[in-house]
């Protein structure tokens, strides 16, 4: 596979969808393994973030993959969730887990671009994405999509890795990011350029400030930042305010 930073824009869609269809058999696992299962207890702080909110929601949950987010979403008894992802064999592995849980009446995945939302403005509560915005070919375009699916007052959650800048944390992260992730990812999933895309594209991300920016950018009121980790990952919040 070749590295996606040297791909247009227009190619990385491709890439990425088939990079995610190649480990989908693999990704769960590999998830969960190599952040030590950590990335279960930040699902779940961005969940509680929403209950803070919202009661019964219609959510949206872009770049859903495997269905995680969504799954950890049912603590908030929505109405329903509509995920969707590019990647075919990562949702057909999302919906098997989501009919073993008994929650298919609940949850729908469809396949879909992020950056071509199909659904009609102001139709959700909530739009959430968690580690999948540095893979958007315009992220901006993304977000905007997102702000234009949920109604007035409505939220937007992004999970996310970000750069940790204090010692130790910089330090471990960045040589467990270039150096052991790739290697066990290369072993587990048999697919060395997937798991070489993944620091490069988290180093890549306009974190932090940057992000926050974005979201202003986007449209969003009220971007707020919440660090978890030392800084390794972050949840991203703004809200759609009312038309002037």
């Amino acid at each position: 596979m070749e590295n996606l930073s040297q791909k247009s824009v227009g190619d990385k869609k491709i890439l990425v969808e088939s990079m995610f269809d190649s480990i989908a058999w693999r990704y769960d696992f590999l998830n969960h393994f190599l952040s030590f299962g950590i990335d279960r207890l930040w699902r779940r702080r961005a969940v509680r973030i929403i209950a803070q909110y919202y009661k019964n929601p219609h959510i949206l949950d872009v770049a859903t993959g495997t269905g995680d987010l969504a799954i950890a979403a049912m603590k908030l008894n929505p109405s329903k969730i509509e995920g969707i992802d590019i990647s075919r064999k990562m949702l057909e592995i999302g919906r098997e887990k989501i009919l073993k849980k008994g929650y298919a009446e609940k949850i729908e995945l469809t396949q879909a671009d992020s950056e071509s939302i199909p659904f009609c403005d102001n139709f959700f509560d909530v739009a959430m994405v968690a580690f999948g915005v540095r893979n958007f070919s315009d992220p901006l375009k993304g977000l905007s999509e997102m702000k234009r699916v949920i109604r007035e007052e409505g939220m937007i959650m992004v999970l996310e890795f970000s750069k940790p800048k204090g010692f130790p944390f910089k330090t471990v992260y960045n040589f467990y990011f270039r150096n052991i992730l790739p290697f066990f990812g290369k072993i587990f999933s048999k697919d060395k350029a997937a798991y070489s895309y993944l620091p490069d594209s988290v180093m890549k991300f306009p974190d932090n400030e940057e992000f926050l920016n974005l979201l202003l950018l986007a449209g969003f009121s009220g971007a707020r930042q919440l660090k978890l980790t030392g800084g390794v990952a972050s949840i991203y919040t703004g809200i759609k305010l009312s038309a002037q």
